[in-house]
This record gives C-alpha cells, sequence and structure tokens, in this order.
C-alpha cells in the first residue's frame, strides 16, 4: 500500500533484546500472525544474550523469511538499538517494541492503521481512555505517574501526549532522518517527540501486560539515569 505521494508504506518493527529466549519466538509468532498478508519485516537488535535469544530468532527467520538479526557485541542500550535497526530497516515506517510480552503485537494492525491515515507519530499508550497496567503495585505506578508529569513539566513539546514514556510505538522515518539522537537515551519516544520533525501524534489506548517470564529490568540506576536525560534533552531542545 502507498500513500498519495507514493510512499512505501509497510512495516519495519525493530525489537531491541537481551536474555529474551523465554519470550522470542511467542512474540514473533504472534507478530507474524497479526500482521499476516501485510508488507512488513521484523528486526531483532540483539546485544549478545548469553541465552541464544538471536540463535532462536535466527531460527525463526528461516521459517518466515522475514526475519533479520543484528548483533551487536556488548549491551549498548534501547536508543543504539533502534538506530542499528533503522540501518538495515528497508521500510518508511518504524515501530519500536519490547520482547518481553508486555506490549501486544495484536495492536500492531491499529498502529499501522493511524499511521497510514497520516499520522507521524503513533504511540500505544497506557494512558488514554481503554489503556491500563496490569500488575502493577502503588509505588511503580506512582514511579510512572511522576515520571510522566516530570517529562511534560521540563519537555513542553511533550504536553500533548499522555503516554510520552511508551516504549511502544511507530513513527515514519523522516521524523528522525538527519536529527542527531543521543545512543544512550533512556526513553526514545521522549527524544523523538522533542527532537523529531513532525506534525501530528495519534495514542492508541492498550493494558500493558504483566510480564509472564523472566525478570523486569526496572533498575534505580534507569530511574536516575531518565532524570538525567530529561535536564539533558531540556537544555538542548
Amino acid at each position: 500500500m502507498t500513500s498519495s505521494r507514493g510512499e512505501r508504506l509497510g512495516l519495519s518493527i525493530i525489537v531491541p533484546t537481551y536474555n529474551e529466549a523465554e519470550n522470542v519466538r511467542e512474540l514473533i509468532e504472534r507478530v507474524e500472525a497479526s500482521l499476516k498478508g501485510l508488507d512488513f519485516e521484523v528486526i531483532v537488535v540483539d546485544d549478545s544474550s548469553p541465552d541464544g535469544t538471536a540463535e532462536i530468532a535466527e531460527e525463526l527467520g528461516k521459517i518466515y523469511g522475514n526475519v533479520k538479526v543484528v548483533k551487536r557485541p556488548r549491551k549498548m542500550g534501547l536508543a543504539s538499538a533502534v538506530l542499528n535497526g533503522m540501518k538495515v530497516a528497508k521500510h518508511e515506517l518504524i515501530a519500536v517494541m519490547d520482547a518481553d510480552l508486555q506490549h501486544p503485537p495484536e495492536l500492531l494492525p491499529k498502529l499501522l492503521e493511524k499511521a497510514r491515515e497520516g499520522y507521524d507519530i503513533v504511540v500505544a499508550s497506557r494512558y488514554v481512555e481503554g489503556g491500563g497496567i496490569e500488575e502493577w503495585g502503588f509505588w511503580r505506578r506512582l514511579i510512572s505517574r511522576g515520571a510522566t508529569l516530570l517529562a511534560h513539566t521540563l519537555l513542553p513539546r511533550t504536553r500533548g501526549v499522555k503516554d510520552p514514556m511508551s516504549g511502544f510505538f511507530l513513527f515514519k522515518r523522516r521524523v528522525v532522518e538527519g536529527v542527531e539522537l543521543n545512543p544512550i537515551s533512556y526513553k526514545l519516544l521522549l527524544e523523538v517527540l522533542v527532537r523529531g520533525r513532525y506534525k501530528s501524534v495519534a495514542e492508541i489506548p492498550y493494558v500493558f501486560e504483566a510480564r509472564r517470564r523472566g525478570r523486569s529490568k526496572l533498575s534505580l540506576k534507569e530511574i536516575l539515569d531518565y532524570v538525567v536525560f530529561l535536564f539533558k534533552l531540556r537544555r538542548q531542545r
């Protein structure tokens, strides 16, 4: 499918991974089922997972034919994983999602539909009507809400988006082309919203699912890194 300007509107889905062997097979199988018949690819960017995540993804690539695997020498972070993934992505539309199954692949067709309607950025949102979070305790919810409020306070361009902290989103490649992104940023969507070139943003509600396997990677260091990153973005915007 193409737009009136002849853009190729297939979808490249970038999935950064580290030790997601328990999840990556189900994730890719669900993506394949959700987007069956559409023009898309899955790009797994793996930071040398010792549990064999990359090898499982490569095995699935042989089965489906549209799974690419980018192997990196060490843990290098989300933003740089997306940038590396974009280098091998063939489509104009880029989606970013986690491999831990907390981002439901079944939402991808709705994100794609909104992008094809003309929106430059489409966010899977926990905080619009119909969205939500499974099994988070009081403190985790408070941290998330506080982080969102802090982003809205320090970064005015994010205020029109209710969930600027989302890790599940889609954007048109040209939104970030020529834009210098911080390769060690904690929340890539925030940086895209602040620095990107776009006119319109849509939010689609979804329920952030409980992690069924593996451990959450949130740490005190990541929280502190996030706060530092916000102030850097504020100075550089």
